[in-house]
């Protein structure tokens, strides 16, 4: 896939520790890759028996590179689909919920916490997963009502987090 400026793919260790800890409740979810990029973290998703991933992307070049990774790979629009359009715009408009969230802005470029309370109005299903995912010296964001943290950790230059919606507070 063309790498294009700006991107920042997950690191590789990251994306094994992350994917450890998700590995008994990953088969059959429907995920949401805000920010996909290279579509790393989607792509590993259905590798893992994710049954749906949904994924946002706002450059135009690198939707249309994952679109045709995705047609390669045999992905049909019902597993898998790229929207080419800005994460928060996306969140912005109308919500189906989610079972697991990967939430990896451009590092500086959008707060965490906000995107935290945009999932938060109607994009998570009961349970979900929240994966969170900034520079290693920013703090982890404050979180909506009956979110949890499950895990965290850091790697490089990243600090990354696993969260949980645990209550029915959506939009409260």
């Amino acid at each position: 896939m063309t790498v294009a400026p700006g991107l920042r793919p997950t690191p590789d260790r990251v994306r094994e520790t992350l994917f450890n800890w998700l590995a008994p409740v990953i088969p059959g979810m429907r995920c949401l890759d805000l920010f996909a990029g290279t579509g790393a973290l989607g792509l590993e998703a259905l590798s893992r028996g994710a049954a749906e991933v949904c994924f946002v992307e706002r450059q135009a070049t690198v939707a249309r590179a994952l679109e045709q990774a995705l047609a390669r790979l045999g992905c049909g629009p019902a597993q898998a689909a790229v929207v080419n359009v800005d994460a928060v715009a996306y969140l912005r408009g109308r919500a189906r919920p989610f079972d697991l969230a990967f939430v990896d802005p451009p590092f500086g470029e959008v707060a965490l916490g906000d995107l935290c309370t945009l999932l938060h109005g109607g994009w998570l299903a009961d349970g979900a997963r929240i994966y969170l995912e900034m520079g290693r010296d920013q703090p982890l964001p404050p979180l909506p009502p009956g979110w949890e943290v499950l895990r965290e950790k850091e790697a490089g230059q990243v600090r990354y987090a696993l969260a949980r919606r645990t209550a029915s507070t959506q939009g409260a």
